[in-house]
C-alpha cells in the first residue's frame, strides 16, 4: 500500500548518537551494578561475586558468576536496544528482568573500560571489548584459563567519583534494590572489598516493623499486585518501595503524584508493592510510564488506604497511650519527691478514681508514705493502676499506705541494689515551725542512681548551722528540731558518713531551711485518706478558649485545652510538653489545697511547687 505524501516511518538518523544517549541515560553508578548483577540472575546463576579492589595503579570492579554465560558475544554488540530476553519471554520463560538490551552500556557510569570473558556456544572462551565514548568493539578468543563455567565482567578504570562506593554501600544498595529477586531466585552474592580488607554478603533487606496481615488481594485484568506492608514506628526514611517482579523501581510509591499522600506518606510504613505488569522507563530504568497499567496500580493500591488509615490510627492511640502513661509517671514520682521536700501538712495528693493499698511485698520509706506519694522506689504508679485517660481508664495514684514491715518481702535484684554513697536528702527540705514548735526531719542517703541507700553502713552527723532552736535525736537518720520562742530562719544541716569494702570513706552533706513564725497558715491539704493520689488527664481542642487545665474532682480527671497556644508551642518538644502537663498539675494541686488563698499565697505556692517538681522532673 502506497503511503500518503508527508507519511513515513521513523528513522535513527545517527545511530551512535543514539547509542550514546542510551549510555548516559543511566546516572546512577549502583543501578549499573545491579543491573549487572541481574544479567548474571537472569542467566541462572546461583553464585555471583563482586570484588572492589587496585591493579597496576587503578581501580577496578569485577562481577564473576556461575551463570550460562553467553552463547553469542555478537548478537550482544551489534542488537542494542533488542534484546533476546524479550524474546525469551514472549515464548513463557519466567525470572527474566531484562528486555532492552541496553543494561551493558551502563558501564559508562561506572568505568572507562569493559572486558566480558565467557564460554561461548561452541564451548570456545573469548572476550568482549568496550571502551567507554567509542562505537568500536572487539571480539576475540582469550588466553587466559577459563575452567568454569559462567561469565566475568571487569571495569578498569574507575571512574574517580565511583571510587567512593564502598562495599558496604553496594551491600546495602543491592539488599533493597534486589532483595525479591534474591529471595527468589536463591542466588548468594559476595562482595570481596579488597581495599578495605573486607568480605561481605548481600542479605535480603529485613524490613522493621510488625507485618500487616489480612489485607485484601489486588488483582486486576492486567495482573495481580503483591503487597508485603509492615507497621513501624514513625521515621522519615520509612518508605514502601514500588517494585517489578522483584527489583525495585521506586525506592518510594510517593513518587507517583497520586500516591504522594497518607497513608504511603505517613511514615509507619515499610514494606514493597510488586506489580509485573507496569512499564519501565527505559532510559533509567528506575521509574514506571504513566500509562494504563500505572493507572491501574494506583486504583488497585487506593483500594487497600482506608484499611492502612485505620491501622496506623491504632497504632497512634496505643503510642499516645504509652506516651501518657510515661508522662504521668514521671510527674508522680516529680511530685512525690516535690512533696517529700516540702512541708508534709500543707499539700495534699488530688481524688483518684482507683484506690489500692500497699504493693504486695513492697517497701516504702516512712516518708514517701506520709507525704501521701507512691511508695514504690521508682516513683511508677505500681502494677495495679494505669494513667487515669478518657475513656474510663484507671487512676494513676490510690490509698498510699506505709508498708509495715512484713517480712514476705523479696529480695531485689542485682541491678536494684544500690551503690556507693552519692548525695543525702533532707525531708522535708524545707519547713514553716510556729514558736516554741516542733518539726521532725529525716535524712536518706541516695547512690548516683537516686536509689536508696539503706542499713547500717551510714553514719549521721546533724548539726544546727543557723538559729536559736535546738535539735534532740542527732545519733540517727532523724532529728528533731524544736524552735525558739521567737520568729527567726534556722538552717540545720546533715553530714552522711559510708565506710566502703575497701576502707574508703565517702561524704554527703545536706541543708534544711526552718522558717519559724508567729503566724502559721492553717493546713489546707494534707489528706492522707484512701483515694488520693495523682488523676490522669484528658484533652479537649477548644482554640478558642483562654483556660488551660481544669479539675473535676467527682471524675477524678485534669482536662487540659490541647487547642490552647501555650499547649500547642510546647507540644513541638516531648520535654517541653512534659514540664507543661507537669505545670499544669501544679497549678490543680495548689488550687484544690489552697481554695481559700489570694492570689499571692496561690503564686507563691505555685512557684514553690514547681521548683522542687523541676529539681526532679526527669
Amino acid at each position: 500500500m502506497a503511503r500518503k505524501k508527508g507519511e513515513g516511518r521513523l528513522r535513527i538518523g545517527d545511530q551512535w548518537n543514539a547509542i550514546r544517549i542510551i549510555a548516559l541515560s543511566q546516572a546512577n553508578p549502583l543501578k549499573a551494578i545491579a543491573e549487572f548483577v541481574e544479567n548474571s540472575i537472569d542467566a541462572q546463576a546461583k553464585r555471583v561475586t563482586i570484588v572492589r579492589g587496585k591493579q597496576r595503579g587503578e581501580h577496578y570492579i569485577r562481577i564473576t558468576d556461575d551463570g550460562e554465560g553467553i552463547a553469542d558475544f555478537g548478537y550482544v554488540a551489534t542488537h542494542i536496544g533488542d534484546s533476546i530476553k524479550r524474546k525469551l519471554k514472549r515464548e513463557g520463560q519466567t525470572g527474566i528482568q531484562g528486555e532492552f538490551g541496553i543494561g551493558l552500556l551502563s558501564f559508562w557510569t561506572v568505568g572507562e573500560e569493559l572486558t566480558l570473558t565467557s564460554r561461548d556456544a561452541e564451548g570456545v572462551v573469548r572476550k568482549m571489548h568496550l571502551v567507554k565514548d567509542s562505537p568500536a568493539y572487539s571480539i576475540r578468543e582469550s588466553r587466559e584459563l577459563f575452567d568454569r563455567p559462567g561469565t566475568t565482567l571487569h571495569i578498569q578504570p574507575i571512574l574517580s567519583g565511583v571510587r567512593v562506593l564502598s562495599g558496604e554501600k553496594i551491600q546495602s544498595y543491592l539488599a533493597s534494590e534486589l532483595r525479591d529477586r534474591i529471595t527468589r531466585s536463591g542466588v548468594e552474592i559476595t562482595i570481596v572489598d579488597r581495599s578495605a580488607r573486607k568480605e561481605l554478603t548481600v542479605v535480603p533487606r529485613k524490613y522493621h516493623g510488625v507485618l500487616i496481615h489480612g489485607l485484601p488481594p489486588l488483582r486486576s485484568p492486567l495482573g495481580e499486585v503483591y503487597v508485603e506492608l509492615y507497621l513501624c514506628n514513625p521515621s522519615a526514611e520509612s518508605s514502601v518501595g514500588l517494585h517489578r517482579s522483584g527489583t525495585r523501581v521506586l525506592d518510594s510509591v510517593t513518587k507517583i503524584d497520586a500516591l504522594d499522600h497518607a497513608p504511603w506518606s505517613s511514615g509507619y510504613l515499610e514494606g514493597i508493592v510488586d506489580a509485573d505488569f507496569i512499564n519501565l522507563t527505559p532510559g533509567t530504568r528506575s521509574g514506571i510510564v504513566y500509562d494504563d497499567s500505572s493507572q491501574e496500580l494506583v486504583r488497585l493500591l487506593c483500594t487497600l488506604e482506608p484499611v492502612l488509615n485505620e491501622r496506623i490510627a491504632e497504632q497512634q492511640r496505643a503510642e499516645e497511650d504509652e506516651a501518657s502513661k510515661s508522662m504521668l509517671r514521671r510527674i508522680t514520682r516529680a511530685l512525690r519527691e516535690a512533696f517529700s521536700m516540702l512541708p508534709e501538712e500543707q499539700y495534699g495528693w488530688l481524688a483518684s478514681q482507683v484506690s489500692r493499698g500497699r504493693r504486695p511485698g513492697g517497701k516504702g520509706e516512712g516518708a514517701d508514705a506520709a507525704s501521701g506519694g507512691p511508695s514504690d522506689e521508682e516513683g511508677s504508679p505500681g502494677p495495679d493502676a494505669g494513667p487515669g485517660l478518657a475513656g474510663g481508664a484507671e487512676g494513676v495514684a490510690g490509698e498510699f499506705v506505709a508498708d509495715s514491715g512484713g517480712t514476705g518481702e523479696s529480695a531485689p535484684a542485682f541491678f536494684e541494689m544500690p551503690g556507693p554513697l552519692y548525695r543525702v536528702d533532707i525531708r522535708p527540705a524545707k519547713a514553716t515551725v510556729a514558736v516554741g514548735g516542733e518539726q521532725t526531719f529525716s535524712a536518706v542517703g541516695r547512690d548516683r542512681s537516686r536509689r536508696v541507700i539503706e542499713g547500717t553502713d551510714l553514719d549521721f552527723e546533724w548539726e544546727l548551722n543557723q538559729g536559736e532552736g535546738t535539735l534532740s535525736g542527732m545519733s540517727g537518720e532523724f532529728v528533731t528540731y524544736r524552735a525558739p520562742a521567737e520568729p527567726e530562719l534556722a538552717v540545720i544541716a546533715v553530714l552522711v558518713t559510708e565506710v566502703g569494702a575497701d576502707g574508703e570513706k565517702r561524704y554527703a552533706r545536706a541543708e534544711a531551711m526552718v522558717t519559724v513564725t508567729a503566724e502559721l497558715l492553717k493546713s489546707q491539704g494534707g489528706e492522707r485518706a484512701a483515694g488520693k493520689g495523682l488523676p490522669g488527664y484528658t484533652f479537649s481542642y477548644l482554640p478558642g478558649s483562654l483556660w488551660r487545665s481544669r479539675y473535676s474532682e467527682s471524675e477524678s480527671l485534669i482536662t487540659i485545652n490541647s487547642g490552647h497556644p501555650d499547649f500547642v508551642h510546647a507540644s513541638r518538644q516531648p520535654r517541653t510538653k512534659l514540664r507543661y502537663v507537669a505545670r499544669l498539675y501544679a497549678k490543680e494541686i495548689v488550687l484544690a489545697n489552697f481554695p481559700g488563698g489570694s492570689r499571692e499565697e496561690l503564686l507563691e505556692r505555685l512557684v514553690e511547687l514547681t521548683l522542687y517538681m523541676d529539681d526532679n522532673l526527669r
